[in-house]
Protein backbone atom coordinates (compact mmCIF):
# COMPACT_ATOMS: atom_id res chain seq x y z
CA UNK A 1 0.00 0.00 0.00
CA UNK A 2 1.27 3.47 -0.92
CA UNK A 3 0.23 6.86 0.38
CA UNK A 4 -1.07 8.99 -2.48
CA UNK A 5 -1.96 12.66 -2.23
CA UNK A 6 -4.10 14.28 -4.93
CA UNK A 7 -3.88 18.07 -5.05
CA UNK A 8 -7.15 19.43 -6.40
CA UNK A 9 -10.73 18.34 -5.66
CA UNK A 10 -12.04 18.85 -9.18
CA UNK A 11 -13.73 16.23 -11.32
CA UNK A 12 -10.67 14.41 -12.67
CA UNK A 13 -8.66 14.54 -9.45
CA UNK A 14 -11.61 13.12 -7.51
CA UNK A 15 -12.36 10.48 -10.13
CA UNK A 16 -8.72 9.41 -10.21
CA UNK A 17 -8.96 8.61 -6.49
CA UNK A 18 -11.27 5.67 -7.27
CA UNK A 19 -8.71 3.29 -8.85
CA UNK A 20 -6.23 4.35 -6.15
CA UNK A 21 -8.74 3.34 -3.48
CA UNK A 22 -9.57 0.09 -5.24
CA UNK A 23 -5.86 -0.76 -5.18
CA UNK A 24 -5.97 -0.40 -1.38
CA UNK A 25 -3.76 2.67 -1.33
CA UNK A 26 -4.01 5.30 1.38
CA UNK A 27 -5.66 7.94 -0.77
CA UNK A 28 -6.08 11.59 0.20
CA UNK A 29 -7.45 14.59 -1.67
CA UNK A 30 -6.39 18.06 -0.53
CA UNK A 31 -8.12 21.02 -2.11
CA UNK A 32 -6.54 24.22 -3.33
CA UNK A 33 -7.06 27.54 -1.58
CA UNK A 34 -9.96 28.18 -4.00
CA UNK A 35 -11.86 24.99 -3.10
CA UNK A 36 -12.65 25.45 0.60
CA UNK A 37 -16.32 26.30 0.06
CA UNK A 38 -16.62 23.55 -2.54
CA UNK A 39 -15.31 20.95 -0.07
CA UNK A 40 -17.63 22.21 2.69
CA UNK A 41 -20.62 21.77 0.38
CA UNK A 42 -19.34 18.38 -0.76
CA UNK A 43 -19.25 17.07 2.80
CA UNK A 44 -22.64 18.57 3.64
CA UNK A 45 -24.08 16.58 0.72
CA UNK A 46 -22.63 13.22 1.79
CA UNK A 47 -19.66 13.52 -0.58
CA UNK A 48 -21.83 14.01 -3.66
CA UNK A 49 -19.48 15.54 -6.20
CA UNK A 50 -21.43 17.96 -8.43
CA UNK A 51 -18.96 17.64 -11.30
CA UNK A 52 -19.29 13.87 -11.33
CA UNK A 53 -22.85 13.46 -10.07
CA UNK A 54 -21.71 10.58 -7.88
CA UNK A 55 -20.70 10.08 -4.27
CA UNK A 56 -17.02 9.96 -3.36
CA UNK A 57 -16.47 6.82 -1.20
CA UNK A 58 -15.75 7.41 2.48
CA UNK A 59 -12.44 5.58 2.13
CA UNK A 60 -11.11 8.60 0.24
CA UNK A 61 -10.07 11.28 2.73
CA UNK A 62 -10.78 14.85 1.64
CA UNK A 63 -9.12 17.88 3.23
CA UNK A 64 -9.44 21.62 2.83
CA UNK A 65 -6.41 23.75 2.01
CA UNK A 66 -5.79 24.54 5.69
CA UNK A 67 -4.50 20.96 6.02
CA UNK A 68 -2.23 21.23 2.96
CA UNK A 69 1.08 21.40 4.82
CA UNK A 70 0.12 18.78 7.37
CA UNK A 71 -0.98 16.27 4.73
CA UNK A 72 1.99 16.85 2.41
CA UNK A 73 4.55 16.66 5.21
CA UNK A 74 3.51 13.11 6.08
CA UNK A 75 5.27 10.09 4.54
CA UNK A 76 4.03 10.48 0.94
CA UNK A 77 4.83 8.06 -1.89
CA UNK A 78 3.16 9.86 -4.80
CA UNK A 79 1.77 13.36 -5.36
CA UNK A 80 -0.86 13.63 -8.09
CA UNK A 81 -1.60 17.05 -9.59
CA UNK A 82 -5.27 17.47 -10.45
CA UNK A 83 -5.17 21.25 -10.78
CA UNK A 84 -5.81 23.43 -13.82
CA UNK A 85 -2.94 24.43 -16.10
CA UNK A 86 -3.22 27.96 -14.70
CA UNK A 87 -2.41 26.59 -11.24
CA UNK A 88 1.09 25.29 -12.09
CA UNK A 89 2.87 28.36 -10.71
CA UNK A 90 0.79 28.19 -7.54
CA UNK A 91 1.48 24.51 -6.90
CA UNK A 92 5.19 24.98 -7.58
CA UNK A 93 5.25 27.68 -4.90
CA UNK A 94 3.40 25.50 -2.40
CA UNK A 95 5.55 22.41 -2.97
CA UNK A 96 8.78 24.40 -2.75
CA UNK A 97 7.77 25.68 0.68
CA UNK A 98 7.20 22.16 1.99
CA UNK A 99 10.13 20.38 0.36
CA UNK A 100 12.83 22.94 1.05
CA UNK A 101 15.40 20.17 1.50
CA UNK A 102 14.98 19.24 -2.14
CA UNK A 103 13.63 15.73 -1.49
CA UNK A 104 10.25 15.73 -3.17
CA UNK A 105 8.15 12.58 -3.80
CA UNK A 106 7.45 11.39 -7.32
CA UNK A 107 4.90 13.57 -9.12
CA UNK A 108 2.15 12.48 -11.50
CA UNK A 109 0.36 15.05 -13.64
CA UNK A 110 -3.26 14.73 -14.70
CA UNK A 111 -3.10 18.28 -16.07
CA UNK A 112 -2.45 18.74 -19.78
CA UNK A 113 -1.08 21.77 -21.55
CA UNK A 114 1.46 23.43 -23.77
CA UNK A 115 2.75 26.98 -23.58
CA UNK A 116 5.46 29.23 -24.98
CA UNK A 117 8.51 30.16 -22.91
CA UNK A 118 11.38 32.18 -24.36
CA UNK A 119 9.89 31.59 -27.83
CA UNK A 120 10.01 27.82 -27.40
CA UNK A 121 7.24 25.29 -26.81
CA UNK A 122 7.09 24.18 -23.19
CA UNK A 123 5.11 21.22 -21.88
CA UNK A 124 3.52 21.52 -18.45
CA UNK A 125 5.83 18.82 -17.10
CA UNK A 126 8.81 20.87 -18.24
CA UNK A 127 7.32 24.08 -16.87
CA UNK A 128 6.78 22.52 -13.45
CA UNK A 129 10.29 21.09 -13.44
CA UNK A 130 11.71 24.48 -14.40
CA UNK A 131 9.77 26.26 -11.65
CA UNK A 132 10.73 23.74 -8.97
CA UNK A 133 14.38 23.76 -10.03
CA UNK A 134 14.45 27.54 -9.84
CA UNK A 135 13.29 27.22 -6.23
CA UNK A 136 16.09 24.84 -5.29
CA UNK A 137 14.37 21.48 -5.81
CA UNK A 138 16.82 19.84 -8.18
CA UNK A 139 15.80 16.17 -8.13
CA UNK A 140 12.34 16.20 -9.65
CA UNK A 141 10.70 13.16 -11.24
CA UNK A 142 7.46 13.84 -13.07
CA UNK A 143 5.21 11.37 -14.87
CA UNK A 144 2.09 12.16 -16.88
CA UNK A 145 -1.11 10.39 -17.87
CA UNK A 146 -2.68 10.51 -21.31
CA UNK A 147 -5.59 8.79 -22.96
CA UNK A 148 -9.36 8.74 -23.52
CA UNK A 149 -10.60 8.89 -19.95
CA UNK A 150 -13.49 11.20 -19.06
CA UNK A 151 -13.85 11.90 -15.35
CA UNK A 152 -17.51 10.92 -15.03
CA UNK A 153 -16.87 7.53 -16.62
CA UNK A 154 -13.91 6.81 -14.38
CA UNK A 155 -15.86 7.85 -11.28
CA UNK A 156 -18.48 5.26 -12.21
CA UNK A 157 -15.81 2.61 -12.79
CA UNK A 158 -16.45 2.43 -16.53
CA UNK A 159 -13.74 0.58 -18.48
CA UNK A 160 -11.06 3.15 -19.31
CA UNK A 161 -7.58 2.81 -20.79
CA UNK A 162 -4.70 5.24 -20.24
CA UNK A 163 -0.98 5.45 -20.81
CA UNK A 164 1.43 6.58 -18.10
CA UNK A 165 4.56 8.23 -19.44
CA UNK A 166 7.95 8.86 -17.91
CA UNK A 167 11.36 9.24 -19.53
CA UNK A 168 12.35 6.30 -17.31
CA UNK A 169 10.22 3.39 -18.50
CA UNK A 170 10.71 1.49 -15.25
CA UNK A 171 9.09 4.30 -13.27
CA UNK A 172 6.22 4.42 -15.78
CA UNK A 173 5.70 0.66 -15.43
CA UNK A 174 5.79 0.85 -11.64
CA UNK A 175 3.10 3.53 -11.59
CA UNK A 176 1.01 1.61 -14.13
CA UNK A 177 1.14 -1.46 -11.89
CA UNK A 178 0.21 0.66 -8.84
CA UNK A 179 -2.93 2.01 -10.48
CA UNK A 180 -4.21 -0.80 -12.70
CA UNK A 181 -7.62 -2.26 -11.83
CA UNK A 182 -10.25 -4.43 -13.50
CA UNK A 183 -11.72 -1.27 -15.09
CA UNK A 184 -8.79 1.21 -15.14
CA UNK A 185 -6.41 -0.30 -17.65
CA UNK A 186 -2.94 1.21 -17.54
CA UNK A 187 -0.07 0.92 -20.00
CA UNK A 188 3.33 2.60 -19.93
CA UNK A 189 5.54 4.63 -22.27
CA UNK A 190 8.91 6.35 -22.19
CA UNK A 191 7.72 8.88 -24.79
CA UNK A 192 6.83 11.63 -22.34
CA UNK A 193 7.01 14.31 -25.04
CA UNK A 194 4.79 12.39 -27.45
CA UNK A 195 2.13 11.64 -24.84
CA UNK A 196 2.04 15.18 -23.47
CA UNK A 197 2.09 16.94 -26.85
CA UNK A 198 -0.68 14.66 -28.17
CA UNK A 199 -2.80 15.23 -25.08
CA UNK A 200 -2.46 18.99 -25.44
CA UNK A 201 -2.92 19.62 -29.16
CA UNK A 202 -5.77 17.14 -29.55
CA UNK A 203 -7.92 19.89 -28.01
CA UNK A 204 -7.42 22.08 -31.08
CA UNK A 205 -8.22 19.20 -33.41
CA UNK A 206 -11.26 18.27 -31.29
CA UNK A 207 -12.71 21.65 -32.20
CA UNK A 208 -12.03 20.95 -35.87
CA UNK A 209 -13.77 17.56 -35.77
CA UNK A 210 -16.59 19.10 -33.74
CA UNK A 211 -17.19 21.48 -36.65
CA UNK A 212 -18.04 18.58 -38.99
CA UNK A 213 -21.83 19.04 -38.98
CA UNK A 214 -21.57 22.62 -40.10
CA UNK A 215 -18.84 21.94 -42.63
CA UNK A 216 -20.20 18.80 -44.29
CA UNK A 217 -22.33 20.70 -46.84
CA UNK A 218 -23.19 24.30 -47.66
CA UNK A 219 -26.47 23.42 -49.34
CA UNK A 220 -27.92 20.49 -47.39
CA UNK A 221 -30.69 20.97 -44.83
CA UNK A 222 -30.00 20.61 -41.13
CA UNK A 223 -31.80 17.26 -41.18
CA UNK A 224 -29.58 15.88 -43.93
CA UNK A 225 -26.42 17.20 -42.31
CA UNK A 226 -27.40 15.66 -38.98
CA UNK A 227 -27.70 12.24 -40.62
CA UNK A 228 -24.66 12.41 -42.89
CA UNK A 229 -21.95 14.51 -41.22
CA UNK A 230 -19.87 11.45 -40.27
CA UNK A 231 -18.29 11.37 -43.72
CA UNK A 232 -16.83 14.78 -43.01
CA UNK A 233 -15.94 13.99 -39.40
CA UNK A 234 -13.97 10.93 -40.50
CA UNK A 235 -12.00 12.96 -43.04
CA UNK A 236 -11.21 15.56 -40.38
CA UNK A 237 -10.07 12.89 -37.92
CA UNK A 238 -7.73 11.42 -40.52
CA UNK A 239 -6.22 14.85 -41.28
CA UNK A 240 -5.98 15.60 -37.56
CA UNK A 241 -3.90 12.49 -36.93
CA UNK A 242 -1.65 13.27 -39.89
CA UNK A 243 -0.95 16.78 -38.61
CA UNK A 244 -0.59 15.66 -34.99
CA UNK A 245 2.17 13.28 -36.12
CA UNK A 246 4.03 16.15 -37.77
CA UNK A 247 3.66 18.36 -34.71
CA UNK A 248 4.64 15.65 -32.21
CA UNK A 249 7.80 14.81 -34.15
CA UNK A 250 8.65 18.52 -34.30
CA UNK A 251 8.59 18.56 -30.49
CA UNK A 252 10.82 15.46 -30.23
CA UNK A 253 8.05 12.97 -29.60
CA UNK A 254 7.48 9.65 -31.34
CA UNK A 255 5.18 9.58 -34.36
CA UNK A 256 3.65 6.24 -33.35
CA UNK A 257 2.44 7.68 -30.05
CA UNK A 258 -0.14 9.73 -31.94
CA UNK A 259 -1.97 6.59 -33.06
CA UNK A 260 -2.19 5.37 -29.47
CA UNK A 261 -4.33 6.26 -26.48
CA UNK A 262 -2.89 9.74 -25.95
CA UNK A 263 -3.51 10.78 -29.55
CA UNK A 264 -6.16 8.98 -31.57
CA UNK A 265 -7.91 7.59 -28.49
CA UNK A 266 -8.16 10.93 -26.73
CA UNK A 267 -9.15 12.73 -29.93
CA UNK A 268 -12.05 10.31 -30.42
CA UNK A 269 -13.40 10.93 -26.92
CA UNK A 270 -12.89 14.69 -27.01
CA UNK A 271 -14.39 15.25 -30.44
CA UNK A 272 -17.48 13.24 -29.50
CA UNK A 273 -18.54 15.74 -26.86
CA UNK A 274 -17.23 18.21 -24.34
CA UNK A 275 -16.29 21.86 -24.46
CA UNK A 276 -13.82 21.76 -27.37
CA UNK A 277 -16.20 19.87 -29.64
CA UNK A 278 -19.03 22.18 -28.64
CA UNK A 279 -17.00 25.25 -29.57
CA UNK A 280 -16.13 23.58 -32.87
CA UNK A 281 -19.79 22.85 -33.53
CA UNK A 282 -20.77 26.50 -33.25
CA UNK A 283 -17.79 27.66 -35.33
CA UNK A 284 -18.66 25.07 -37.96
CA UNK A 285 -22.19 26.51 -38.05
CA UNK A 286 -20.71 29.84 -39.12
CA UNK A 287 -20.32 31.76 -35.85
CA UNK A 288 -17.07 33.47 -34.99
CA UNK A 289 -15.19 32.66 -31.78
CA UNK A 290 -16.20 35.94 -30.12
CA UNK A 291 -19.86 35.39 -31.04
CA UNK A 292 -19.80 31.93 -29.47
CA UNK A 293 -18.20 33.26 -26.28
CA UNK A 294 -20.78 36.05 -26.01
CA UNK A 295 -23.90 34.05 -26.78
CA UNK A 296 -23.27 30.32 -26.24
CA UNK A 297 -20.26 29.65 -23.99
CA UNK A 298 -19.81 32.83 -21.99
CA UNK A 299 -18.42 31.35 -18.77
CA UNK A 300 -16.98 28.15 -20.25
CA UNK A 301 -13.25 27.47 -20.43
CA UNK A 302 -12.34 25.97 -23.82
CA UNK A 303 -8.86 24.46 -23.56
CA UNK A 304 -8.39 24.16 -27.31
CA UNK A 305 -9.15 27.83 -27.87
CA UNK A 306 -6.85 28.90 -25.03
CA UNK A 307 -4.07 26.76 -26.48
CA UNK A 308 -4.62 28.12 -29.99
CA UNK A 309 -4.19 31.65 -28.68
CA UNK A 310 -1.11 30.71 -26.63
CA UNK A 311 0.86 28.99 -29.39
CA UNK A 312 -0.48 30.83 -32.45
CA UNK A 313 2.56 32.96 -33.26
CA UNK A 314 5.03 30.13 -32.74
CA UNK A 315 3.07 27.67 -34.90
CA UNK A 316 2.84 30.23 -37.71
CA UNK A 317 6.57 30.80 -37.39
CA UNK A 318 7.39 27.08 -37.62
CA UNK A 319 4.83 25.88 -40.18
CA UNK A 320 2.99 27.08 -43.27
CA UNK A 321 -0.58 26.39 -44.38
CA UNK A 322 0.54 23.59 -46.72
CA UNK A 323 2.19 21.71 -43.85
CA UNK A 324 -0.60 22.05 -41.28
CA UNK A 325 -3.70 23.25 -43.16
CA UNK A 326 -6.27 22.09 -40.60
CA UNK A 327 -4.44 23.25 -37.48
CA UNK A 328 -3.57 26.67 -38.92
CA UNK A 329 -7.11 27.18 -40.22
CA UNK A 330 -8.49 26.39 -36.77
CA UNK A 331 -5.96 28.65 -35.06
CA UNK A 332 -6.73 31.50 -37.48
CA UNK A 333 -10.47 31.17 -36.86
CA UNK A 334 -9.89 31.53 -33.12
CA UNK A 335 -7.12 34.12 -33.02
CA UNK A 336 -8.27 36.30 -35.91
CA UNK A 337 -11.93 35.83 -34.91
CA UNK A 338 -13.13 34.98 -38.39
CA UNK A 339 -15.38 32.33 -39.86
CA UNK A 340 -13.74 28.94 -40.28
CA UNK A 341 -12.70 28.11 -43.83
CA UNK A 342 -10.90 24.92 -44.81
CA UNK A 343 -8.84 24.35 -47.93
CA UNK A 344 -9.62 20.69 -48.55
CA UNK A 345 -7.22 20.58 -51.50
CA UNK A 346 -4.30 20.87 -49.06
CA UNK A 347 -5.37 17.86 -46.98
CA UNK A 348 -3.20 14.75 -47.24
Amino acid sequence: MSKIIIIGAGAMGSAFALPCLDNNHDINIVGTHLENKFIDNLKKNKNLHPGLNTHIPNGIKIFKFEKFNEVLKSNVDLIVLGISSKGIEWVADQLSLIYKDGNIPNLLMLTKGLSIYENKYELLVDKLKRLLTSKGIIKVNISAIGGPCLAAGLANRIHSSVVIANENIEIAKKLADMLNTSYYHTSSSDDLNGVEVSAAIKNIFSMAVGAAKGLCSKNASNEIREKNYLNTASALIKQSIYEMEIFVEHLKGKKQTVKGLAGLGDLYVSSGGGRNARMGYYIGEGLTFSEVKKTKMKEVTVEGADLAIEISNKVKEDFNIRKLPLMLSMISAIVEDKKLELNWELFR
